[in-house]
């Protein structure tokens, strides 16, 4: 029998990759794709995708998503009252664990799982210490399709705002920058692969620097 989890979702490259990995694995059902968005804007939080984009994702993927609803830059303790009663509910019904995209920030998956103990849950990391080079190859040969939604200034250019993540793209990329922007470089939503039932149709918009991030806004098409 596969044991049903909660699978932590932003939308971009890790998450979907993590999702592949969890569901070609055959020790797992998820129950539900686990977000959080914007109550002001209406978008994923960090990445600044929006809703409707995120609802076609899903839909395209065939899984039900649970989204968290947070104000406009949430305090910690809202973060945190918010996720424990969400996991909670589902430990009620339950689902034991949550599988992360994470891949080697040590201080995050520690911070992850002291969070899930205290709820009595588990965290799956499928892809943790995965070479971030090799990934992002695997992620493009794959044929995951994925564009660039937001882009840290202080690491990276605004120019990347709004870029496919192809071949190209990860050459262009600064010698300091990880692959997979795990260090926050910058963040993606992915909208054709082969999880996907089909391709995700969207328009590129326009790109805004807020608050020391260049978002590139993505318009359903």
């Amino acid at each position: 029998m596969q044991e049903p989890i909660l699978m932590s979702w932003s939308g971009g490259k890790d998450s979907c990759m993590a999702l592949r990995e969890i569901q070609n694995s055959g020790s797992y059902r998820v129950a539900a794709l686990l977000t959080t968005v914007s109550v002001d804007y209406d978008r994923i939080c960090m990445h600044g995708v929006r809703r409707a984009l995120l609802d076609r994702q899903v839909e395209s993927l065939g899984l039900p998503v649970h989204a968290i609803h947070l104000t406009n830059d949430p305090s910690n303790d809202e973060y945190e009252a918010k996720m424990r009663e969400t996991l909670i509910g589902y430990r009620e019904r339950g689902v034991k664990a949550i599988a992360f995209g994470d891949l080697f920030l040590e201080d995050i998956r520690q911070y992850r799982e002291l969070r899930l103990a205290e709820v009595e849950m588990t965290g799956v990391f499928p892809l943790w210490q995965r070479d971030t080079a090799a990934l992002a190859k695997e992620f493009i040969e794959s044929g995951f399709k994925a564009v660039v939604t937001c882009v840290d200034s202080k690491k990276l250019d605004g120019s990347f705002a709004g870029r496919l993540i192809d071949f190209d793209f990860l050459s262009a990329l600064p010698s300091w920058v990880d692959p997979c922007g795990e260090n926050g470089e910058f963040h993606s939503f992915v909208f054709a692969g082969p999880i996907f039932k089909e391709e995700v149709n969207l328009k590129i918009g326009e790109t805004v620097l807020r608050d020391g991030f260049y978002f590139c806004d993505l318009l359903p098409d």
